[in-house]
């Protein structure tokens, strides 16, 4: 195919998505083109900044555009920032400027970035010369399995709760709920107590608090998270911020506790599963999250929000609603993607069901060898096996873990045979290793690890 001017060998298409354009794809096809160097720092708190050093072709302007785009949107939600600098491309710096401007096409990324940040955010030109260093820290975090330990895991469509004594899980269970439709903050706090008393009453004592939730957390406090979606700014601000503090001392009024983003304790679960370091953890659910635990066994404190990065090029990708960006990890890897394929494929999903709700009816198909159920689980597993490259650019990752309700069961096998089968013909070169745990650890892995936190 050719896009933008660029043409795109590939070897696979997902079948019920056949317009799909993997940016793994798209990238190296440009790259092959580009000769111009051209570097991007995204600056964040502390003086953090990231570095990604490409190109550019100088003569393709629609295609330089796009792809210092991507790139740039990729590099905010991976690794987060205020601050934008292009370095040696005044014009491609100026489009990056308007199109991350309050009236540009990604005013959304700009205004969550400040939020975030408590930053204005900028986008500044320099030459190549200028480029500002990279520094980045890590830190470590879990591992700490001693003494009797409560782990919650708080996703979109249900909560998940582990005791947890001496590293040995002695009670998990799963509850359906409903965070991201409810706007009364009474109605997470209720759920988030009643789990951890639920896990408490399991052990003689409770001796520590780990939380695995959506969202972005800094020092305990919510500071953005789409399972408080419904809920007003003012009761967000007054409830919502510190509503995992609360419900720890409701607990024990001096417990330790520790929040932190899913995606980075899936990442944790990965690496204590795995017993090494440098896992890119990915957990398949309500959205996409992501996670990342580096050579040093640390968490980085990047945002490692996947589910808003780009992965498909195509200008017919599907929009999320929320940012109002298309072709982005949460419509191909989460129970939206399950349930925009489940609508090429034919099947018919009554639209008063919850998400949740879909994505069983479209797993118990695939229990009765529905042809329909095996091509989305399929599709989703050509997705992921063109995209796992691109994630790789990025992170340079030794290992993959993937978790979540969208990898259980047959379903997850099939993603998981797909993927392999896509990254052994179309990028063998590529190494690293893609790991699926046990079904029990898909569902409660990261209550299990989060007690660790």
């Amino acid at each position: 195919m050719n896009f933008l001017g660029i043409d795109i060998p590939m070897q696979n298409s997902p079948v019920l998505d056949p317009g799909y354009i993997p940016m793994a794809q798209f990238s190296k096809a440009f790259l092959a083109q580009a000769s111009q160097p051209i570097s991007i720092a995204v600056e964040r708190n502390d003086g953090l900044v990231a570095v990604h050093d490409t190109c550019i072709t100088g003569t393709n302007q629609e295609a330089d555009k796009f792809y210092i785009e991507r790139t740039v949107k990729f590099l905010l939600w991976a690794k987060g920032g205020f601050r934008v600098t292009i370095c040696g491309d005044d014009a491609i710096a100026e489009h990056i400027k308007n199109t991350y401007s309050a009236t540009g096409a990604r005013a959304f990324d700009a205004a969550f970035m400040a939020r975030v940040y408590e930053r204005e955010f900028e986008v500044h030109a320099l030459t190549l010369d200028q480029k500002p260093a990279q520094h980045e820290q890590s830190q470590p975090v879990g591992g700490n399995m001693t003494g009797c330990r409560i782990g919650f895991d708080a996703g979109g469509s249900d909560r998940k709760v582990s005791a947890v004594m001496d590293g040995e899980a002695v009670y998990s269970e799963e509850v359906v709920w409903h965070p991201k439709i409810n706007p009364d903050p009474a109605y997470h706090f209720d759920g988030i107590v009643s789990a951890m008393k639920t896990a408490a009453s399991k052990m003689p004592r409770v001796d520590a608090i780990g939380v695995s939730s959506a969202g972005i957390y800094i020092d305990n406090r919510t500071m953005v998270a789409s399972l408080f979606l419904k809920v007003p700014q003012d009761k967000f601000d007054a409830q919502v911020k510190d509503i995992y503090i609360r419900a720890a001392k409701e607990i024990g009024a001096d417990l330790p506790l520790h929040v932190v983003n899913d995606g980075d304790v899936t990442a944790l679960a990965g690496a204590m599963e795995l017993d090494d370091t440098n896992v890119l953890g990915i957990a398949m659910g309500t959205s996409e999250a992501g996670g990342f635990v580096d050579e040093a066994g640390n968490v980085t404190g990047w945002l490692n929000e996947l589910a808003f990065a780009p992965v498909d090029a195509s200008a017919d990708a599907m929009q999320d609603e929320w940012s109002g960006d298309i072709g982005c990890g949460v419509k191909y890897f989460s129970q939206d993607g399950v349930i925009k394929l489940a609508g090429h494929a034919g099947i018919a999903l009554d639209a008063e069901l919850s998400p949740g709700e879909k994505l069983k009816i479209v797993q118990n198909l695939l229990e009765q060898d529905d042809p329909r159920a095996v091509q989305i689980f399929e599709s989703i597993g050509c997705y992921l096996g063109h995209t796992l490259p691109y994630y790789h650019n990025f992170y340079g990752f030794r290992h993959v873990l993937l978790l979540g309700r969208v990898m259980s069961g047959r379903g997850g096998n099939l993603i998981l045979e797909k993927a392999k089968r896509v990254l052994a013909q179309e990028y063998p070169s590529c190494a690293f290793n893609v790991h699926v745990p046990d079904e029990k650890a898909r569902r409660v892995g990261q209550s299990v690890a989060a007690a660790s936190l």
